[in-house]
């Protein structure tokens, strides 16, 4: 196999890393967990119990992240069932399977590309006029989806439901693996945790990282590297899935050290 001793680093936040890498690993690779954002409760919930008692008001409901979705519902369903009329938006599979996990099935996802870009596409969301919207995200998260649904005639409330920070980890393990040559390739699935990385490698870690393969599933991620001066920059497919497909297809081409 193509990935068979590679060290691969993974930088998905903690407790959610657990999927790729346990894929990586039935592929003969080995993964390298190394969380780059620290997904943290917000220290005011009020805003969030207040939106609870409000939800009958709304006609959508969009959720930006599984993050988003985990800590807004976690607050939520506790104190009250989502409303029987209440239609969700989200992107990507992995909010589709944790609002299953909530009892939350008929959600608006866009299918192939798994952004706001893609989701603003869907016919539910281009006519909008009139209608009220609730976008549940990060502290200071994009704002593409509120403007642009509010430019397309709708009233937007944003819920702030957790925050991101830098991790304080030790980049040591990593620096070990750059200096024996064994460090192979590194997965980024944000272009906050890319600027995180750069700062949490130290400089020394940083011309490494730059010479090393770095795995993106998004157009967004891979200009953030390039603009960065990553050297190799390979951008993938949505998701797990396509990270994987594009490690399995780089190394088959290229080779690794542990197959030579």
């Amino acid at each position: 196999m193509p990935l068979t001793g590679c060290h691969v680093v993974v930088t998905r936040p903690a407790g959610q890393a657990t999927h790729l890498a346990t894929e990586l690993v039935k592929r003969g690779a080995i993964p390298v967990l190394y969380p780059v954002l620290e997904i943290r409760d917000i220290d005011d919930a009020a805003r969030v119990l207040d939106a609870a008692i409000r939800l009958d008001s709304f006609d959508l409901a969009v959720f930006v992240s599984p993050n988003a979705i985990e800590k807004a519902l976690g607050l939520i369903l506790p104190r009250r069932s989502w409303p029987a009329a209440l239609r969700v938006a989200a992107i990507g599979k992995s909010s589709e399977g944790e609002l299953a996990r909530h009892g939350i099935h008929r959600v608006i996802s866009p299918p192939l590309r798994f952004d706001s870009e893609a989701l603003l596409e869907l016919p539910e969301l281009t006519d909008v006029r009139g209608k009220r919207v609730i976008i549940f995200r990060g502290e200071g998260g994009r704002e593409l989806l509120g403007d642009t649904l509010r430019a397309r005639g709708a009233t937007i409330e944003y819920l702030t439901c957790y925050r991101r920070s830098r991790p304080s980890i030790d980049a040591a393990p990593l620096l070990k693996l750059w200096e024996e040559g064994q460090l192979d390739a590194v997965t980024m699935t944000s272009s906050e945790g890319l600027r995180n990385l750069v700062v949490m490698v130290g400089r020394l870690g940083l011309a490494w990282l730059k010479k090393t393969p770095v795995f993106v599933p998004h157009a967004r991620i891979a200009e953030q590297a390039q603009a960065l001066g990553f050297a190799k920059v390979i951008a993938t497919d949505p998701g797990d899935d396509g990270l994987l497909a594009g490690l399995m297809q780089y190394f088959a081409t290229h080779g690794n050290s542990r197959s030579n």
